[in-house]
């Protein structure tokens, strides 16, 4: 589904990825974890064909990625990069109208589940309401990868735990993958099949969660503290 090969990416002569290879398929849901500047964002990036590698190649379902990828990738990104003056059922529709995949009615139960108002304006909403918006409009589209980066940054701590289990509802597991970064891992490991670590722009670990809590008797976090130091 996702694949890097001997990938990597300079800013300004700063290596941010080095030599990446990374092997990801469908039915997944993947954390992508590591301190900040480690290279969790440049990752998404390239993947969703923002930006390209110094070196290597990268495809998703075979074919090289670019920005033309977009058709096949709903990348949610940590920055806002909406129209302030619509309100949230306007924007709904901005995005059903520039990407055939996006399903309107999903869409519409999503931002339900969010308590999100559709007459709001995007210029009057909290960060953590543009952060549910973020999500509604990354789950609604039918597409084969969903790239998720901070998905949680600004909600409500109170209100994590659901909206972390309402993403499974919304996932399709037998066509998609989801590659999420987050700092909040203790709230999203319960839904993650495995973890990509990552540490100065290369990868340190790629573990099943599952096998690591039965084998090794360890979360994700105590993985962590043992490896980043």
């Amino acid at each position: 589904m996702i694949e890097l090969n001997q990938v990597t990416k300079k800013y300004m002569g700063k290596v941010a990825l080095r030599d990446v290879d990374l092997q990801l398929t469908k039915g997944k849901i993947v954390g992508l974890v590591g301190p900040n500047g480690s290279g969790k964002s440049t990752t998404l990036k390239l993947i969703a064909g923002l930006i390209h590698p110094t070196k290597g190649h990268i495809t998703v379902n075979g074919v090289e990625v670019d920005h033309r990828i977009a058709s096949q990738v709903s990348y949610l990104s940590e920055l806002d990069e909406y129209y302030g003056f619509y309100n949230v059922g306007q924007t709904i529709d901005f995005y059903a109208s520039q990407f055939p995949d996006f399903n309107k009615e999903k869409a519409e139960e999503i931002r339900a589940f969010m308590k999100l108002d559709p007459n709001a304006k995007l210029k009057h909403l909290s960060k953590g309401n543009r952060g549910r918006l973020k999500i509604v409009l990354t789950l609604a589209r039918e597409v084969p990868v969903i790239l998720m980066d901070e998905p949680l940054s600004g909600l409500d701590p109170m209100v994590r735990d659901s909206i972390v289990k309402g993403l499974i509802s919304y996932i399709d597991l037998e066509n998609q993958v989801v590659l999420i970064t987050t700092h909040e891992i203790k709230e999203i490991e319960f839904i993650l099949d495995e973890f990509i670590a990552i540490k100065d722009g290369e990868i340190i670990g790629h573990h099943n969660v599952e096998q690591l809590r039965t084998e090794q008797n360890m979360s994700i976090v105590e993985w962590m503290t043992n490896s980043y130091q």
